[in-house]
């Protein structure tokens, strides 16, 4: 499992909220002079203030440590600026959300391990170098053990709900074992071993703010913190958008299929719709077709009509 790995490109946009600025230079100034003068009038990169006050599933953030504040103000500096992946985010962000809540009061998750999946992920069904998948990030192997199916035709890692569950047994084993919500965090990506080991060696208390960890895991909490603080308030940020400017979720209906499927692409226009659609609603389907030997029951998403225009009429 591994964070997001951040990177601030070139700034061209104007963004002018709550004291925020940032300006790039349109123009070509035609001397050095000149030149100088704009970078300095027209180019401003501001501090952000932090938070008086914050948590993460309810476990206080200790904002008067002065190392918590620089570490948190590092990944709010990182992911504000970051301004095409923020909003893209934040575009996903009301897409699946929806969906993400109610499925982690289903499975006894606090709300705000939804913006741990923001920080595997950036809630796109991906996979790391390493080999982790979908939006929460599992290896197989961790996927086999907790009981998602992993093989050529069928990858549960894809499938949000499958997924969610497991992220959620995981992540309250992590619970009972340390304590807190926020090792529980740690412990996703640094594994409960790593974590536990770091604690014993140390000879610390049960606190993620008490531990010197690998890089990686000493970022990623602030990681999820920081998304947390500016998707819940992103105009104070500066990120600006209309509702219609955002995704949203297309209505679907479950089809359950306990047979093989010798081609998806014929069994997709049996439903007005083509390939790459059945696809993308069911992205744990991972071949063209499915063996199915044993008669296993799978439920397939289709889209409702309308939503698509495709060549088969829909």
């Amino acid at each position: 499992m591994t964070g997001l790995v951040s990177k601030i490109g070139l700034l061209i946009a104007v963004i002018g909220v709550s004291g925020l600025c940032v300006n790039a230079v349109q123009e070509s100034p035609t001397t050095d002079e000149s030149l100088n003068k704009r970078m300095v009038n027209d180019y401003n990169v501001y501090a952000l203030p932090l938070p008086e006050s914050m948590d993460f599933a309810g476990e206080p953030v200790p904002l008067n440590d002065p190392d918590v504040r620089e570490r948190l103000d590092r990944e709010l500096l990182v992911n504000t600026y970051w301004q095409s992946n923020g909003l893209l985010i934040m575009k996903r962000a009301h897409k699946y959300f929806p969906i993400i809540e109610p499925l982690l009061e289903k499975y006894g998750l606090p709300d705000d391990f939804k913006y741990l999946a923001v920080a595997e992920s950036a809630l796109e069904n991906n996979s790391s170098p390493a080999g982790a998948a979908g939006f929460w990030h599992f290896l197989k192997g961790t996927g086999r053990e907790y009981g998602l199916e992993i093989n050529d035709y069928v990858d549960e890692r894809y499938n949000l709900e499958k997924a969610t569950q497991v992220a959620a047994e995981y992540l309250k084993k992590s619970k009972e074992r340390f304590g807190s919500w926020t090792l529980a965090a740690a412990a996703y990506n640094a594994g409960n071993y790593g974590v536990s080991k770091q604690i014993d060696r140390q000879k610390a208390q049960n606190n993620y703010y008490d531990l010197l960890l690998n890089s990686e895991t000493s970022r990623y909490v602030f990681r999820i913190l920081a998304f947390k603080e500016i998707l819940s308030n992103p105009q104070k940020y500066g990120f600006n958008f209309r509702e219609k400017d955002l995704y949203t979720a297309v209505p679907t209906y479950n089809v359950k299929v306990d047979t093989p499927v010798t081609d998806f692409a014929e069994f997709a226009k049996r439903f007005e719709i083509n390939y790459k659609i059945l696809k993308i609603h069911n992205p744990w389907l991972r071949e063209t077709y499915l063996k199915n030997a044993s008669g296993k029951e799978y439920l397939i998403e289709i889209p409702e009509k309308g939503y698509y225009k495709t060549s088969t009429g829909q």
